[in-house]
């Protein structure tokens, strides 16, 4: 791909409009800055520069463009991100042969086509009575159209031919999730007489597709899913995710359902900030997407159901990423489709009178059992300590503690003595641990961009001992100063221009220059004589380390010219200290 076509898409599109898609950035200065996406933090790190059109998270270290953080934040490589950036854009593609396409785009491009496909079918004559179905559940034409809803015909191979027709092979729409394959060899359809609803990625792109049951043939489960492929995973699919991104944001709330109907019947009446999960679990990375738009959710799941005890591990979880949780208590054997379609204004008295998990978790307790005798109170004990037990705030624990004490009529110190008993074993942890950079790095990294931000006060502060101790960029960059006798940011900026191409210094210039730019330092003489002190001694005492093993090994070789010269450079070091 050409880098004028790179640039062009750089140069149209603003980093920061693309990074609120996925974050709520809050304005720091010339900056932005937000909650790292690709680790866990308390106190934001993540920083968007659109003077840069670069971002840079100080915390984990991961940084670069636009195409970087749709690569990161999406799990896609290169290409895949040149076609949503570009289509954001408006850029134009030029079209290149079939055979030299990635097997992700042709993926892509089998899940569109199959999704006209089956619109097609939905409005010929056969899918007449699926429309009137879905008029008769409440859906306006509007909708139908908006989340492309389809029909399967009756058929074991209409979509196959129709994929093969175009130039696709049997074993592509295989691995698209759209056919099964045969053991005695070829393949037949997934869907057959099926109500398809499609599911989008974040960006609007059919992944993947569900399938209600309309037309009965020999299966018997009212909803069939396609298995997960290269593109679809339903442990990070939120369905209605690509239409409810900005809703979650202005609303600072997220309504979760189970259904497809669930979500477009309430986008249709203006609760557009409802997703679905994939079936009754929250997954980590599910919640984690998630808390990118909202801490606040709002969960409408038949807590009683065969999938009751996925459902609250998911809350767990969630309770445990400190996410808000009320729940939406729904009216006996009803859904919010149904809800929905039958009495909208009930699911908004719904919504409103949401109560929070814990008190949801109370009332089912006691509802249960009863409080009045001692094995009752034993069972709602057992039923809510563990729940307490799990929220991470001791000051929420203890709320809920007196509230129990209150409820059995006993002691709260008998409560609290009961709690500590409660062992919560922990859940596997998903997320890949955060390797910080070694302090000595850090320090190096804060000195040069303390250095940058006023140079008239720190630059004659370094001295030439200090240059051996510096990582081979640093120590170029500091020696440049030096010759150039800068005195100035104009100066810093000269010498810069002069040596990032040079020594190819590109990428540690950009963080250092965006660095100075948000650290935020009373008196920046004073906290760079800090700095460079810590730095100072974590230096020497690192490669004292590291002498001391070549000093033994020297001693060892009997290699005495080597010993004294070891010997010296450790007694300088020691100096340092």
């Amino acid at each position: 791909m050409p880098d004028s076509i790179v640039q062009e898409i750089k140069d149209r599109l603003d980093i920061v409009d693309v990074v609120s898609g996925y974050l709520k950035l809050e304005k720091t200065g010339i900056n932005y800055r937000a909650p790292c996406p690709f680790h866990s933090e308390k106190k934001p790190s993540f920083f968007v520069s659109p003077s840069r059109q670069m971002f840079k998270c100080f915390g984990c270290g991961k940084s670069g463009s636009v195409f970087d953080f749709v690569m990161e934040i999406e799990g896609i490589e290169f290409g895949d991100a040149l076609r949503v950036l570009a289509k954001k854009a408006g850029v134009a593609l030029k079209e290149y042969r079939p055979e030299l396409k990635t097997k992700r785009e042709r993926l892509f491009e089998i899940c569109n086509l199959s999704a006209s496909f089956f619109e097609k079918q939905l409005n010929s004559q056969k899918g007449k009575k699926v429309i009137d179905y879905l008029l008769k559940r409440g859906l306006s034409k509007e909708s139908i159209s908006k989340w492309r809803i389809g029909y399967s015909p009756l058929s074991w191979s209409s979509l196959s031919e129709f994929l093969i027709s175009k130039g696709y092979k049997r074993e592509e729409i295989v691995e698209a999730g759209l056919a099964v394959k045969k053991e005695e060899g070829g393949s037949y359809d997934r869907f057959r007489g099926r109500i398809i609803f499609p599911v989008f990625d974040l960006h609007s792109q059919v992944i993947g597709f569900g399938g209600r049951v309309f037309e009965k043939d020999n299966e018997t489960a009212k909803y069939v899913n396609i298995q997960n492929t290269l593109l679809y995973d339903k442990s990070r699919v939120l369905y209605g995710l690509n239409f409810a991104k900005m809703a979650l944001r202005k609303k600072n709330e997220c309504i979760l359902t189970e259904g497809y109907l669930d979500v477009i019947l309430s986008h249709q009446e203006g609760f557009e900030n409802t997703v679905a999960a994939s079936g009754t679990s929250l997954t980590p990375f599910q919640l984690q997407v998630l808390k990118r738009y909202t801490p606040n959710l709002l969960t409408a799941f038949d807590m009683d159901s065969a999938g009751g005890l996925a459902t609250k591990r998911g809350i767990e979880l969630a309770q445990k990423q400190g996410f808000d949780i009320k729940v939406i208590t729904m009216p006996k054997d009803k859904d919010p489709a149904d809800v929905l379609s039958e009495t909208p204004h009930l699911w908004t008295e719904l919504v409103s009178s949401s109560k929070s998990i814990m008190d949801f978790y109370f009332q089912d307790a006691l509802n249960k059992f009863d409080v009045s005798d001692a094995k009752g109170k034993k069972e709602i004990s057992e039923n809510l300590l563990p729940l307490i037990k799990r929220i991470p705030s001791k000051i929420l624990q203890f709320h809920w503690v007196k509230k129990l004490a209150k409820s059995l009529k006993v002691s709260e110190e008998a409560v609290l003595e009961e709690l500590k008993k409660i062992i919560v074993h922990k859940e596997r942890e998903e997320e890949k641990p955060l390797i910080l950079k070694p302090r000595v790095k850090m320090l190096e990294e804060k000195l040069l961009a303390l250095s940058v931000k006023s140079p008239e006060t720190t630059l004659s502060l370094v001295e030439n001992k200090d240059l051996e101790l510096f990582s081979s960029s640093l120590k170029v960059i500091f020696t440049s100063f030096q010759k150039n006798e800068v005195k100035c940011k104009k100066d810093v900026e000269k010498v810069f221009e002069k040596i990032e191409k040079k020594q190819g210094l590109k990428t540690i210039i950009d963080d250092c220059l965006f660095k100075s730019e948000i650290e935020e330092v009373e008196n920046v003489e004073d906290e760079f004589k800090v700095c460079l002190c810590a730095f100072r001694r974590l230096s020497a005492e690192q490669r004292m380390e590291n002498l001391t093993s070549e000093i033994e090994k020297a001693e060892r070789e009997g290699n005495e010219e080597r010993l004294e010269n070891l010997l010296r450079a450790f007694n300088q070091l020691a100096k340092l200290k």
